[in-house]
Order: C-alpha cells, then sequence, then structure tokens
C-alpha cells in the first residue's frame, strides 16, 4: 500500500514540472529581411564573380606588409583578442566534457572516541560481545577508526538537451570570438595602411612643396635683380619673399604632421618611435575591385562582423533552450565502489569492498518562477542577438554598394586632376614667358603658381582617399583569409 502512495506523489510531481514546461516556449529565430540578389552598384557594370583575396594578392608593398607582421606580434588589442578566443574555446572544450560522468577519486581516515552512553558506543561493545563476530571484525572501542580509499561516480542524463544546447551556445561563440579575431585583425590593417598611406601622401606634398620652394626662391632672387635694373618694384620683391617663406612654413608643417603618423604607427605596431620606413608611391592592386558583380548573401557572409553575429544569435537560441529545458525534471544515476574498513590490518581486505548504486529523479518545483525569468531574459537576449545581426547586414550591404560606387568615380577624378595639372603647368610657363616679355605681371605668376601647386596638392588628396576607399573596399568585403 505504502508503495502505491509512493508512485502516485512521484507521478504528481512529475505531471506538475511537465504541465508548467508546456506553457513556455522559445522563441524562433528570425529571418532577416529579403536581401537583393546582388549589391546595386550605379557606377560598376556587371562583371565576374568576386572571389576572396589573400593579403599579398592586394597589398604590394613590401615594407607595409612587414608593419602587418609586427602588428600580429606585439599588437597589444590583437594579443587580448587572441586571449579572449583561446577562453572561449576552453570553454567550448569545457561543455564537451559536461556529457561524461564525473569521477572523484577519495581517501580519507578518521578516528573517532564514542563515550560510553552514546548509542554507538553501546553498540560498539554490544558488537565485540556477539557471537557473530570474528577477532577481525572487533570493533577498537578506544579509538575506532573509519578508513576509506574509492571513487565515486555521478552522470546526469541529458534527456531534454540542456547539456546539449549548452554546448552548441559555447561552440557558436568560440566561432564568433574567431570571427572577431579576424575583425579585429581587418580593423588594425586598415588603419596602419592608412596610416602608411597617409605617410606616403605626406612625403609627395612635402616634395612639391619643396620643389615649389626652390623655383620660389630662384624667381625671388631674378626679381630682386630686376628691381636693382629698375624692371621690378619692390612690392614685387616683397610678394616674392613672402611666397618663398609661405613655402618654408608649410614644409615645416608637413613635417610635424609625418612625425606623428610615425608615433601612431609605432603605437599600433607595439613598438617605441622609430622611423617607419615607407616607400614613394601608392602601391595596392585595385583590379579585383573592377567591374565585379557581389552576390549579396555570400558575400555579406564572408564578412566577419556579419558572421560573428549570426554566431552570436545561434548561440543565444541555444541558451534559450537550455533555459526552457531546466524546466524538466533531470535523470541522475550514481555509484560508488570503496575500500572502507574501521582497521587498518583488514581496510585492503576483499572483505571490506563496499558498493553501491543509485538514482535519482530531482524536478525543479519550488523554483518555476526563477526559471521563468532566466527563460524570459534568454528570449530578450535571443531578439537582441537577432536585431544586431539584421543591423550588420543592412550597414555591410549599404557600405559595401557605397565604396564600389566610389571605386570608378575615385579613377575619374585622378585622370581629371592630371589634365588640369597638365593645363596649370603650361599656364606656369606661358606667365613666366609673358612676364619676362612685359605682357603679364608678378600677380599673374603668383596666381598661376598657386593654383598649379594646389591643383597637385588635390591629385595627392585624391590619391590617398582613392587609396583609402580601396582599403575601406577591402575591409568592407571581409579581409583577406591570411
Amino acid at each position: 500500500m505504502k508503495s502505491k502512495y509512493y508512485y502516485r506523489i512521484l507521478f504528481i510531481v512529475l505531471s506538475l514540472s511537465v504541465s508548467s514546461c508546456a506553457s513556455l516556449r522559445v522563441e524562433e529565430i528570425k529571418k532577416i529581411s529579403n536581401l537583393p540578389s546582388k549589391i546595386q552598384t550605379d557606377s560598376i557594370s556587371a562583371g565576374k564573380e568576386y572571389t576572396k583575396l589573400e593579403l599579398k594578392d592586394f597589398f604590394n608593398d613590401p615594407n607595409l606588409l612587414l608593419l602587418f607582421q609586427k602588428i600580429e606580434k606585439s599588437n597589444p588589442e590583437y594579443q587580448i583578442m587572441l586571449q579572449q578566443m583561446q577562453i572561449a574555446n576552453a570553454a567550448y572544450k569545457k561543455s564537451k566534457l559536461a556529457f561524461f560522468p564525473e569521477i572523484d577519486l577519495s581517501i580519507s581516515g578518521s578516528g573517532t572516541r564514542y563515550g560510553d552512553y552514546t548509542m554507538e558506543g553501546v553498540g560498539n561493545y554490544d558488537t565485540n560481545l556477539s557471537g557473530n563476530v570474528n577477532e577481525k571484525q572487533r570493533i577498537n572501542r578506544e579509538v575506532s577508526p573509519n578508513l576509506w580509499l574509492g571513487a565515486q561516480v555521478s552522470w546526469e542524463i541529458d534527456i531534454w538537451g540542456k547539456i546539449r544546447n549548452k554546448k552548441k551556445a559555447a561552440q557558436q561563440r568560440y566561432f564568433a570570438s574567431k570571427e572577431g579575431m579576424t575583425f579585429m585583425k581587418n580593423q588594425l590593417f586598415t588603419s596602419v595602411a592608412q596610416l602608411y598611406y597617409q605617410l606616403v601622401a605626406l612625403d609627395k606634398k612635402l616634395a612639391i612643396y619643396q620643389e615649389n620652394q626652390a623655383i620660389q626662391q630662384v624667381a625671388h632672387e631674378i626679381v630682386q635683380a630686376q628691381r636693382l635694373a629698375g624692371k621690378a618694384t619692390e612690392l614685387a620683391v616683397q610678394q616674392f619673399g613672402a611666397q618663398s617663406e609661405r613655402m618654408k612654413a608649410e614644409v615645416e608643417l608637413l613635417k610635424i604632421e609625418i612625425e606623428g603618423l610615425e608615433r601612431s604607427i609605432s603605437e599600433l605596431t607595439g613598438e617605441y618611435h622609430s622611423n617607419i620606413i615607407r616607400s614613394t608611391t601608392f602601391h595596392l592592386n585595385f583590379h579585383p575591385f573592377l567591374n565585379i558583380q557581389l552576390a549579396a548573401d555570400s558575400i555579406l557572409h564572408q564578412r566577419p562582423d556579419v558572421a560573428a553575429s549570426y554566431h552570436e544569435l545561434l548561440a543565444s537560441h541555444a541558451d534559450a533552450k537550455a533555459a526552457r529545458a531546466a524546466f524538466f525534471p533531470s535523470l541522475k544515476i550514481g555509484a560508488y565502489g570503496a575500500m572502507n574498513s574501521f582497521s587498518l590490518a583488514s581496510w585492503f581486505n576483499p572483505g571490506s569492498l563496499a558498493w553501491q548504486l543509485l538514482g535519482g529523479i530531482t524536478s525543479p518545483l519550488f523554483k518555476q518562477g526563477q526559471l521563468k525569468y532566466e527563460l524570459f531574459v534568454a528570449n530578450k537576449e535571443q531578439e537582441i542577438a537577432f536585431l544586431t545581426y539584421q543591423k550588420n547586414v543592412i550597414n555591410a550591404y549599404n557600405e559595401l554598394s557605397l565604396l564600389l560606387n566610389r571605386t570608378i568615380r575615385y579613377q575619374n577624378i585622378m585622370n581629371l586632376k592630371t589634365q588640369e595639372i597638365q593645363f596649370l603647368d603650361r599656364a606656369v610657363d606661358v606667365s613666366n614667358s609673358l612676364y619676362l616679355t612685359g605682357y603679364a605681371n608678378y600677380w599673374e605668376i603668383i596666381n598661376s603658381q598657386k593654383l598649379k601647386i594646389q591643383a597637385e596638392i588635390d591629385r595627392v588628396d585624391i590619391e590617398f582617399e582613392n587609396a583609402n576607399n580601396a582599403l575601406l573596399l577591402y575591409k568592407a568585403l571581409g579581409g583577406a583569409m591570411k
């Protein structure tokens, strides 16, 4: 009769647990809004499919590639991200071990003096007087030892998938950390490349100003001689002198900027200030970005930021499923085997072998409220992960479309600037000839020289913007695998 009541109570407890779980649900993974089949662009016609580049295929400058190597070796942020990825990998490996039984080895010993008026003391006294015990089974009443050497095993059976989903969440977060590592690398490479090409641009500007400084110095000396001969005024001398000094000031300002950029690059490479060895031109391979077509879904998910947010979405969904599984009863089985004795002489006697098998079902009957809040939070975190993923996809699509449109336009602008400079070169030559023959004044010479210098500086700026756009496009396409 009593056993029937036990079964009824057990059935009621399990029924209450399962019925309370039936009303709880995990939000399904939402799908992002439909993507266009191709990345839309205004200026680039459809061409061959884009294939992912390796680093050396895009960056042709060995000095810049050396800076990339230094970043991987010494940049603090990169090293921190590397440690975080290893932590995520360790968490994933740990989650896989949860499927296996826990085995604990233990050895212990104690000695107890029981009082004559205690149940144990009286019981030991009676035991020693019993005719059913032999000499080895008699208990030392002065100090009663208890010696233990054995192993205990406990194992939770993953009936509802709680452990399996925790493992999946850890796995997806490890994948997300790997993508985050790639994203960090692409950001650092892009940042140091931008600074490097700024240095190249400043070097080119410095060369322009130094060349024009020498021209201005010669022009100043010529107009001074002309003033002595009565062919020029003092105002012309002063204007040419002011223009020459302005060139000198621009040169010094550029040197200040160059020093600052060199220090910024040294910080990224994890070094103290050092001179940055660099080329005199922008070494970039633009051809892979010309006349390409991009399948939106595949190319966007090659981007590490999009891929990382997608893995985080899968991890949050697994977290929610694990939170729901926590409502269900859990089945645990266990066992132990040990050499247990109250005598050192008989501790390893076969008769001292003791063992036990046990199993049990536990149900969180009075933790339902707490578990409901945990499931609620898990569902909301999944929603946040989805919105983050959706935002990253939209941003990636629009960014790629914009950068692809700019690629051809910058090429066109560079061609126009080159033609402008050719016209201004001719204008400077003509103004100098006209001035010497008296058909032009010094203002026209100064103005034509200013326009030429400004056009040359503008072309350098456009060259840098073109290179920077290519860098951003390279990063927007997911960077390189190596």
